[in-house]
């Protein structure tokens, strides 16, 4: 069909007054009412729902102007977005945009911008705080690790827009988590976790410690505590969906057994709901 050859054309986006000027308004109302044309935002349409990039493009052609990306939108673009908003968060272009249900608009003079794969964003740290700020203290410091973990930014520089950010809301709480952030944490929930483990004074343990078998296969773990030889491990809902993985992972736990390791696996009502017997059975081996 010649508007989709049209959209693609144009980046896969294309603006209400592209459309009817090459087709009556009857077949543009048509073309939506069908789905082959979905709405992206006010008066940018394209042929499905793009991704974050895309959406931003549209807002761009919405309102005549690059439009920069910060918040929960920024921390998808440097890599560490742990809490998964699916609304575009953008500040205000100082233009008359109204937020909807999709897109959020914020305030925010004065916050470091750079560029990420051509696109306008809040600089990595600024955003990982400015995200944080938002969060219970779990989620606060799981992106903070995050943002660590990928490289996007270091602790002196989180440290640095944590002053920048000085008197904001929940800042002091950004404060107290940055002292405990890890690069090592390999997901949100092993950022929890280890939360868990400090508020009820567990010892710290290493994290992502890497063990070699009796078998010479090397296996790391999410937690280990080296003087006892006790392991935590967590399992997603994912580890309980995939045979694979659960075979593998039985696998793992018996081999270290036999190199003198206990495994506690944990899930996420142990991290979030049962956090004291979790944290009581770690003590016992412990000791």
């Amino acid at each position: 069909m010649y508007i989709h050859d049209l959209i693609t054309r144009g980046g896969g986006l294309i603006t209400a007054e592209q459309m009817q000027a090459v087709m009556s308004r009857k077949m543009f109302r048509t073309l939506v009412r069908s789905g082959d044309v979905v709405r992206v935002c006010h008066g940018v349409y394209g042929l499905r729902q793009p991704n974050t990039v895309g959406k931003l493009a549209a807002l761009d052609m919405m309102v005549g102007c690059t439009m920069v990306a910060c918040m929960g939108t920024a921390a998808k673009l440097h890599g560490f977005d742990t809490e998964k908003d699916a609304r575009v968060h953008v500040l205000d272009p100082g233009l008359r945009v109204r937020p909807t249900n999709g897109v959020m608009v914020h305030q925010r003079v004065g916050a470091p911008l750079c560029k990420v794969d051509g696109r306008l964003a809040t600089a990595p740290a600024w955003t990982a705080v400015e995200v944080a700020r938002t969060l219970r203290r779990p989620r606060a410091l799981a992106i903070l690790d995050a943002a660590l973990h990928v490289n996007a930014c270091s602790t002196d520089d989180l440290r640095a827009a944590v002053d920048e950010q000085k008197g904001r809301r929940g800042i002091v709480r950004v404060r107290e988590m940055l002292e405990h952030a890890d690069g090592r944490a390999e997901s949100p929930m092993e950022s929890e976790a280890r939360l868990v483990f400090i508020d009820h004074g567990l010892p710290l343990p290493e994290l992502q410690y890497e063990i070699v078998d009796l078998c010479g296969d090397l296996w790391r773990v999410d937690f280990a505590w080296l003087e006892a030889k006790v392991v935590a491990e967590y399992d997603s809902i994912e580890w309980h969906a995939n045979p694979t993985t659960w075979k593998r992972d039985r696998l793992k736990v018996e081999r270290l057994k036999d190199c003198g390791w206990t495994t506690v696996p944990m899930v996420v009502d142990d991290v979030r709901l049962h956090a004291r017997p979790l944290v009581s059975r770690i003590e016992r081996l412990l000791t």
